[in-house]
């Protein structure tokens, strides 16, 4: 398995230090909000990463993700509701892990909160003021960035470019503009900690550093999320890490592209974004892995409706495929015949061409296509097979699920469309709607279909009764 590595700007071959067991730390939320539809694309992308290393690399997985739970932004969002700092998070950290469960994303191995390492990060911040990697003005701590010989090692930038353009934050009490802040003197109204300098909070920068070492210990593989994030928090989480231990930090850093609304990156700050669980309540959860995940995961993703509805058509034509062959193989027995057996034979190659797409820098879109040919393949066959050697469709159509479940898709949870009692509503309406006609109420019956068919339902009068189909966003 070979990924992009953003510290060393290059592809290099990857395996877990022990062999055996992948660390993975992935920048999580600061939950003040809902997560926006930009902010899902690390979540699936990673956790696909995780369950393909998991399932075809046979590797354990200690998936971290970290929750900002005391931020600026929550503060603001405080000011402005007039909601307690504390509530607030609670309110998104517990929305946030509804969306996963939405989603049918896993959840992580280990959710830490960055309240809950106040007393950590303290120590830590102490370590590097001792060492002289960071100083103290007025109980605010900054990290002396001229201290460490190679920071910009993982954005590649010069200090001058650092300087220009960048989002730092700037005060008259730096010595460097790019000296950050370790922990923030308190402020009235503001959550507050004890510490050598005064009362405080950490800085953002400082609590991944923290939570990653606690809880993957020596297994520091891989960091990841979006590529925003490479400058300045990551550079400033390796300038941390190297202040306060001789031991590597993490080995390979992990980056997706952003999501653009447009021509722009999608950012709250800007207003052009949308909130995920909207998405959610028009499409269903497969749909929207298989529109993040056919595109490489390091490329800028454009957010289109038109984007997400060839996902759903795409999805929906495996997913037919696969229950129809459930459908047809229900009560069948036995042992495909010599047609089938030769016809599985032939099946490995697709297994082998996923794992080398999947292999080379994680490349899920070469992943979908190899299962959309596969799909291909199947109903070849299943429009020419006859008698035993059917059964081997049975056979196929586990594979398509085995290639289909690190990429979210074609697994046997029902999709997002089929909500709660759907469908005995729609089976109410159809008996009122036959009620109706048999008395001869032809316009309240019509009104019945007209308005169904405003939301997407179509009905079909047959000799054998009404049916109905939805269609699919």
């Amino acid at each position: 398995m070979r990924l992009y590595n953003t510290l060393t700007r290059s592809t290099d071959a990857f395996v877990p230090q022990d062999g055996e067991t992948v660390g993975m730390y992935v920048c999580g939320p600061t939950v003040y909000d809902h997560l926006h539809i930009g902010n899902v694309r690390p979540v699936l992308v990673f956790n696909a990463l995780r369950r393909y290393c998991e399932r075809f690399h046979g590797w354990r997985v200690v998936y971290v993700q970290n929750v900002t739970d005391v931020d600026d932004k929550l503060i603001r969002r405080a000011a402005e509701t007039g909601e307690p700092v504390e509530a607030i998070a609670k309110k998104y950290t517990d929305a946030y892990f509804a969306l996963l469960d939405d989603l049918g994303a896993d959840r992580p191995s280990a959710s830490p909160r960055a309240t809950e390492h106040i007393a950590e990060m303290v120590e830590l911040i102490s370590r590097m003021v001792a060492n002289g990697t960071a100083y103290v003005r007025d109980g605010d701590v900054y990290f002396r960035v001229s201290a460490i010989d190679d920071y910009g090692c993982l954005s590649g930038r010069s200090l001058e470019d650092q300087e220009a353009g960048s989002r730092v934050e700037v005060s008259d009490r730096k010595e460097d503009a790019l000296d950050f802040t370790l922990w923030k003197a308190a402020k009235p109204g503001e959550p507050e900690w004890p510490s050598p300098w005064g009362n405080g909070r950490p800085g953002w920068h400082t609590e991944c550093v923290v939570m990653s070492r606690k809880h993957l210990g020596e297994r520091l593989d891989i960091h990841a999320g979006g590529n925003d994030l490479v400058f300045p928090h990551h550079e400033n989480e390796i300038a941390q890490a190297r202040a306060t231990s001789d031991k590597p930090f993490f080995r390979f850093w992990m980056h997706n592209g952003m999501l653009h609304m447009g021509e722009q990156e999608m950012h709250k700050s800007l207003g052009n974004f949308r909130y995920a669980y909207e998405i959610l309540e028009k499409y269903a959860a497969e749909t929207v892995w298989y529109f993040y995940l056919s595109r490489h995961y390091r490329k800028p993703l454009e957010f289109s409706e038109e984007g997400l509805e060839g996902a759903a058509a795409a999805v929906a034509r495996v997913r037919r495929l696969l229950d129809d062959v459930d459908s047809e193989l229900r009560d069948a027995h036995g042992e495909p015949g010599p047609g089938g057996r030769e016809f599985l034979g032939r099946l490995g190659a697709f297994r082998d061409r996923y794992i080398e797409a999947m292999d080379d820098d994680f490349n899920t879109v070469g992943g979908l296509g190899v299962i959309q040919e596969l799909a291909n393949e199947i109903n070849r066959f299943r429009a020419e097979a006859s008698g035993d050697d059917r059964l081997a469709l049975r056979v196929a159509a586990a594979l398509v699920r085995e290639l289909g479940y690190p990429l979210g898709v074609f697994q046997h949870r029902a999709a997002r469309d089929d909500r709660g009692c759907e469908s005995e509503l729609i089976a109410l309406l159809l008996e009122l709607r036959a009620e109706l006609r048999g008395r001869k109420e032809f316009a309240l019956g019509d009104r019945i279909r007209d308005r169904l068919s405003e939301i997407g339902i179509t009905l079909k009068d047959t000799s054998q009764g009404t049916i109905w189909t939805k269609e699919t966003p």
